[in-house]
């Protein structure tokens, strides 16, 4: 049974919530001040945490901040439509998708569901000892000082791994098994996310900004590099 942590300051919001979960067979844990969820987390040990933005004691973006310095538990982020900025601060700390109020908890259920989906595979990735050469092979792309590695989650950069959170690194085995071809945000949220993703194409923007700071170095000369194509997408690019 999937575990979830309910973190919102409205308790007309949080009973809803926890009536819908708990229909789907999830077990539901509550806690309505930001100041005691890492407390609660540590308490119950949630598979997924569902986080409002607003909270008394310490808000949504200081509490995945703290939550993101020990766990990379799913976070989903409750913000207000007009919340733009602390959005893209939430998904830049580390949350895996967000959710605007009002909303049909119908839709956050299946957008939790699809984020478990997404993060149980990244954890059930096969080890090099259960599958084939050629199975690994198909899930690895290298290029000179650089290589991403699928069925481990592994990217190294000059023999250094490089870690980056699941979607991150799905994002960018993407690209570079495709390069030097261009791809709508669309195109990746649909070939990335999947048609089960909610999110808006501004995600995109931020898993790749998040990606530039971990792999690339001004300092370095690499023969590849994700680049930006204005008014379209992104590829990546190698020489």
């Amino acid at each position: 049974m999937k575990k979830v942590l309910l973190v919102d300051d409205d308790a007309s919001i949080i009973e809803m919530n926890k009536l819908y979960f708990e229909k789907e067979g999830y077990s539901v844990a509550i806690c309505m001040q930001g100041d005691k969820v890492v407390s609660t987390y540590n308490a119950c040990s949630p598979d997924l945490i569902i986080l409002d933005l607003m909270l008394p004691g310490m808000d949504g973006v200081d509490v995945c901040r703290e939550i993101r310095k020990f766990s990379d538990v799913p976070i989903i982020m409750l913000t207000a439509k007009t919340d733009t900025f602390d959005k893209v601060i939430g998904l830049e700390l580390g949350a895996d998708d967000y959710v605007s109020k009002p909303f049909e908890p119908k839709e956050l259920l299946a957008r939790a569901k699809a984020v478990l989906r997404r993060y149980t595979k990244s954890e059930q990735a096969p080890s090099t000892d259960s599958v084939s050469d050629d199975a690994n092979q198909n899930e690895i792309v290298s290029y000179p000082g650089f290589s991403v590695d699928k069925a481990r989650y592994v990217v190294t950069i000059d023999n250094n791994e490089i870690n980056l959170p699941p979607k991150e690194l799905e994002l960018l085995f993407f690209l570079a098994s495709n390069p030097n071809r261009v791809f709508t945000r669309e195109q990746l949220l649909e070939n990335v996310w999947g048609y089960d993703f909610y999110g808006e194409s501004r995600t995109v923007d931020v898993h790749v900004k998040r990606i530039r700071e971990k792999i690339e170095n001004p300092d370095r000369e690499d023969s590849w590099s994700i680049k930006t194509v204005w008014s379209v997408g992104y590829k990546f690019e190698t020489k």
